[in-house]
């Protein structure tokens, strides 16, 4: 099942320092299973596109992602959230977490099973977002980003596993920045994996979302409680 929306009420989370109240305006499609059973907690991917696929037409979302892999395995298990970002916009990991939250009301989401990827920008997004909320993702496979922050950011990302998707000759964001955050994550101790396309260029995401290892090392892996 497809569906697509609006999102535009205003969300508030409230902590020990402060209220915060944002608009969240992302449209998103969301793809459920085609096969459900009645009371069942779902494993949920959240998919961030790249730069190319910002603006107002929602569809845009679906141009790159998991979503020809999803349709073309009847059981594929997972609900796949794809909101989109505004043109001109970037990702902000604060509204990003308030819809994640919405979400999770409204849909039968497992929040232990909970896998962030994104690409390009996305992937950007991804290494923000879990750097604000490290705790919240059970996994995360970034494709030819980087992080906005620096690098020993990454400490608090020791007991978030990741999977780095990048290609050798990405000459719109270098293997370099990936490459450096997989290095420090290695030294302290964190689960990484990191594969490099040896021929591709920017496009390293068509490959890295139809392998079939990527759903299933999902799959192995749910959110470390403390």
């Amino acid at each position: 099942m497809l569906l697509s929306a609006q999102n535009n009420i205003i969300k508030s989370r409230i902590n020990k320092n402060s209220t915060l109240s944002i608009k969240l305006d992302y449209s998103y499609i969301l793809q459920l299973p085609k096969n459900q059973t009645k009371g069942e907690l779902l494993p949920l991917i959240v998919f961030l596109h790249g730069t190319g696929e910002r603006g107002d037409s929602v569809e845009l979302v679906m141009v790159h992602g998991p979503w020809n892999y999803a349709n073309a395995h009847e059981d594929f298990p997972f609900i796949i959230l794809a909101p989109q970002c505004k043109e001109g916009k970037t990702w902000d990991p604060v509204t990003l977490d308030l819809l994640l939250d919405e979400l999770i009301v409204n849909y039968p989401v497992d929040t232990n099973r909970i896998y962030l990827t994104g690409l390009s920008r996305g992937g950007f997004g991804v290494w923000d977002w879990v750097l604000y909320r490290p705790q919240r993702f059970a996994a995360i496979a970034p494709v030819c980003g980087a992080s906005n922050y620096h690098v020993l950011n990454a400490n608090i990302l020791k007991d978030t596993p990741s999977w780095v998707f990048h290609g050798a000759l990405d000459n719109t964001i270098p293997m370099e920045f990936s490459a450096n955050l997989v290095k420090h994550l290695l030294s302290i101790g964190a689960e990484v994996k990191f594969t490099v396309y040896p021929y591709a260029g920017h496009d390293s995401w068509t490959e890295t979302y139809l392998n079939d290892e990527l759903y299933s090392w999902f799959l192995n892996h749910s959110r470390k409680l403390k």
